[in-house]
Formats: structure tokens, sequence, C-alpha cells
């Protein structure tokens, strides 16, 4: 999971910039949106939209700009998103896995290919690379207030299997059917997680050197800046070298 939490630590330093782009925001929205058309606008109701609410409170969106999105998702004229994935190659054999959030499939299908052929990668049949990422329960608390030894034991026994602290940060892990009980003791010992949520941790690493590791990133970037895309996934091994190089 270091390599995970590592990755995590360069996301947040990079994400200020994101954030005045409006691009956090801006995902953050569409996942409201989905989650409120698909279960309702009441988060009592409908866990999906509360757990976007979460994160989106996690990441220090206006409480009116939520309930904008709540209220907009639930109109009659309310925009469509559709979930869609893609697998493949990045450069230096870096296998990557994209997960998409849209209202145009075509433009979304044509941003994404163009990346990958841009960059130097092969973009491969959604199931042609599942088998190396394992979904997992990542829920990332701040250190400040939280004392880990006293709450691990609780965690472990709702199913947490893992906990690395990196820097301010405490991330703890969990199989993806245990996400939810996970989430509910968190709750019931009144700790608020900054982010939750499942996500694909990679269950084998490819290790590259570090100028390797920036071409990958630029490409990583270059993904993650197209709207329609929500997380974007990597098995390149991010060591300690690398994470000096990019801080």
């Amino acid at each position: 999971m270091s390599g995970h939490s590592k990755w995590s630590t360069i996301k947040r330093k990079k994400g200020a910039a994101d954030a005045r782009r409006g691009k956090i925001f801006t995902k953050i929205i569409k996942e409201i949106s989905i989650a409120a058309r698909e279960g309702g606008g009441d988060p009592e109701t409908n866990p999906r939209l509360r757990l976007a609410i979460q994160n989106a409170k996690g990441a220090n969106m206006p409480k009116e700009n939520i309930d904008r999105a709540i209220k907009k998702a639930a109109g009659a004229e309310a925009e469509s998103y559709s979930e869609t994935s893609f697998e493949g190659y990045g450069p230096c054999g870096v296998a990557v896995f994209i997960e998409c959030l849209t209202d145009n499939n075509n433009r979304t299908v044509s941003s994404v290919r163009a990346a990958f052929n841009r960059h130097g990668g092969n973009l491969g049949t959604n199931g042609s690379l599942s088998f190396l990422f394992d979904r997992k329960g990542i829920f990332t608390i701040e250190k400040e207030g939280v004392n880990i030894e006293e709450i691990e034991l609780e965690l472990i026994d709702a199913g947490a299997e893992d906990f690395d602290v990196e820097g301010d940060r405490i991330t703890v892990t969990c199989a993806k059917e245990d996400f939810g009980s996970v989430n509910k003791k968190l709750n019931e010992l009144g700790i608020e997680a900054e982010e939750a949520g499942l996500k694909r941790i990679p269950n084998d690493t490819k290790k590259v050197d570090v100028e390797s590791a920036r071409k990958v990133l630029r490409f990583i970037d270059t993904i993650e800046d197209d709207d329609d895309v929500q997380n974007v996934y990597h098995n390149m091994a991010m060591t300690d070298e690398i994470a000096a190089a990019l801080e």
C-alpha cells in the first residue's frame, strides 16, 4: 500500500492547482449528479449520494454548490451521464485503468484513444487488464486528532485490512465487501474521512527509472485533464526516489 499512499500524497500536493481550475469540483459534481439521479436526492436513503457529499466536503466544496448539484440532478433538464472504463498500457509498459462519467461516449473514446497514441501507449479491450488490479475500499483520514492505536482494533473488527501513515494522512484499506461496515464504524467513532471510495489497487507493480516515471505521469496528467475522466489508476511502482524527484 505504500506506493498507493505515496501517489496519493503527490496528487494532493498537485490538487491545489487542479482545484483552482475547477477540475476536482467538476468531477465531484458529476458523481453527485449520477448518484442523485440513480438513487434520489436524499442522502439518508441513498448511500452513493451520501458518500459523494462526504467526498465533496473533504474537498472543501461549498455547501451551496453541493445543494445546487443535487437539485439540478433531480430536475427534468439534468444532464445524463453514463459510466465507462478503459484499460491499456501507457508509456514504458505501465498498466493503466481509467474510469469515466460521460454524456458523450464517442467523444470520450476518441479523447482517451488520442492520449494513448500521443504518448506511445496502447489502448486495450475492456477486461484485458482487470486482473492486475484489486478493487479495495480506501479511506483517507487526517491524522490530527486521531489516535490510530485506539481505533485500530475496532476498524479491524469492521473489516479493515491495512493502515498506512504518510505525512499528515492515514490511509485505511479494506476489502470491497467490507467498505460499508468500515465506513459505518468510522462514523460511529466520530471520524469523517477526507476521502472515501472504492479504488483499484495494483496487485503487481512495474519498476521504472525517474525519467520514465516522468513520461508516465505526463501521460496520466493528460488523461486526468479530460473532463470525462473521474479516476486513473496505474501499476507503476512509486519508489522513494521517484517520489522525491516529483516533490
